[in-house]
């Protein structure tokens, strides 16, 4: 079973032709809302990809709050660990161009009541045989406190460390696999503007003095891993993206799912980079999760 602790938002879209620079105004094509959060999206992925999943995390008492959840209700993920919060669902306002590229203002909202008590409460019951899901869109205290109860009992644990905040580098090394693009692997390793060559010698470096597990995702390029001192990678599909907002927690759910159902690493390493792909073909990011059967037939 895997136990997605994080963030749980309505995401406002707009799209338009190209993105504004800082301080220009620039006109839009459409608006529309989805669900959304790291944390929901991952665990609608991991639902979609087959696993069973529970989501821990927060909601307000506001209009938002069914909507958010609503895909995951839908698809099957519980929801017994989401509680109600006195501040408002968490929101993600979000303009996306006409490239496919994003920027996103996350509001936490909601959200930032998550803390060490619902934590350990996500935890209590889970097993060695589970797996935990963890971003950086609740505090990060609370993250923490996730990741040392998950090894206190024994949790595989795998941390997105994405938004990238000031605690990346510090929590990103705490789980037993850790994900990352290419920025956020730069700052968990101290270092900027890798060249390919310098990046494989990077991961490889942080790998030995962690133990983990390092995942690069790479965009267009697939990602790179190493696991257990080798070194893999793994291609995505060649597409022309519509909108990349779930692409990478896409690849974190199936990522789950792959290894919390036993697969070998490198072919849920495949399987989740495939899935990344396909998120990219459809705008928002829960409505673009692809289903399992999807991803079968793309592979």
């Amino acid at each position: 079973m895997i136990t997605v602790f994080g963030s749980i938002n309505m995401d406002l879209i707009a799209t338009t032709a190209r993105l504004p620079k800082p301080g220009e105004t620039v006109t839009g094509n459409s608006f529309t809302t989805a669900a959304g959060g790291k944390g929901a999206n991952q665990a609608l992925a991991a639902t979609r990809a087959g696993a069973t999943v529970r989501m821990a995390g927060a909601v307000g008492w506001d209009a938002f709050a069914e909507s958010a959840l609503g895909l995951m209700k839908e698809a099957g993920t519980d929801l017994s660990l989401v509680k109600t919060a006195s501040e408002p669902t968490g929101t993600a306002h979000i303009l996306v161009g006409g490239d496919g590229e994003n920027v996103i203002v996350v509001v936490a909202s909601a959200n930032g009541t998550v803390n060490e008590a619902d934590a350990l409460a996500a935890i209590e019951t889970m097993t060695p045989q589970d797996t935990l899901v963890l971003q950086l869109e609740v505090p990060a205290a609370a993250v923490e406190g996730a990741l040392l109860a998950a090894r206190a009992r024994g949790v595989r644990s795998i941390i997105n460390i994405a938004p990238l905040t000031e605690h990346a580098a510090v929590l990103g090394r705490m789980a037993d696999i850790v994900v990352a693009n290419e920025t956020e692997f730069e700052r968990l390793a101290g270092r900027d503007r890798l060249s390919p060559e310098e990046r494989q010698s990077a991961i490889r470096a942080l790998g030995a003095e962690t133990g983990q597990t390092v995942i690069v995702t790479l965009g267009a390029d697939g990602v790179i891993a190493l696991h257990e001192g080798e070194m893999y990678t793994a291609a995505g599909l060649v597409i022309e993206p519509v909108d990349t907002v779930g692409a990478g927690d896409t690849f974190c759910g199936y990522l789950a799912a792959g290894l919390d159902a036993g697969l070998p690493f490198e072919r849920a390493l495949r399987r989740a980079a495939v899935a990344g792909s396909l998120a990219c073909l459809k705008p928002g990011a829960q409505p673009a999760i692809p289903l399992a059967s999807m991803v079968d037939a793309a592979l």
